[in-house]
């Protein structure tokens, strides 16, 4: 599947060039959002991508509970380049892989917590809905705090962020996690 504008093999402006130079040596390739999308804005927009990505360092979620929300939705939303972005992500954070794997079955799976399957569910509800349904949130509420509340709504608004921008552009998987297993 073809991206909807054409990648940017050489971009121009000297920050751009060293961000496809450090991007080529930590995945092996220039990342298809920054050949489609990023290089065809003016830097700041990058920046602002790269800071919503920084913020997840300061939630009081876990690296896993924030991975597991942003991977189910961009599941919900069909972004696959998130969705391999994810569990990439995911696997070199020496994560629980098998969960990512068995997202479509988290209602059910002993390998999720309920207080997982919970925010997924809220999560989940939020994605498809654009609503949220007052016992979930209160199940939810049983869980978390109200910062881990908000932290959970950041983390789907912001994940819609990047699948928009992937989907808008037809911007598919890059295959990372295919990657990962040939080094």
């Amino acid at each position: 599947m073809e991206t909807l504008l054409a990648p940017i093999e050489k971009p121009k402006g000297l920050i751009m060039k060293m961000v496809y130079f450090f991007t080529r040596r930590q995945f092996g390739k220039v990342l298809m959002p920054l050949k489609v999308h990023s290089a065809r804005l003016p830097v700041a927009f990058g920046m602002f991508y790269g800071k919503v990505s920084q913020l997840d360092k300061k939630l009081q979620l876990s690296p896993e509970m924030a991975s597991l929300i942003r991977v189910q939705v961009a599941r919900i939303n069909i972004c696959l380049f998130c969705i391999d972005a994810g569990r990439w992500s995911a696997a070199n954070a020496s994560m629980n892989v098998a969960k990512f794997d068995a997202l479509d079955q988290y209602a059910t799976s002993s390998l999720f917590s309920d207080k997982e399957r919970v925010a997924l569910d809220y999560a989940s509800e939020l994605t498809r809905d654009k609503t949220v349904n007052p016992i979930t949130f209160k199940r939810m509420a049983n869980y978390y705090s109200e910062q881990e509340i908000c932290e959970i709504v950041f983390l789907v608004a912001s994940e819609h962020l990047y699948n928009l921008t992937n989907i808008g552009l037809n911007i598919h998987s890059d295959m990372l996690c295919d990657i990962s297993k040939r080094k």
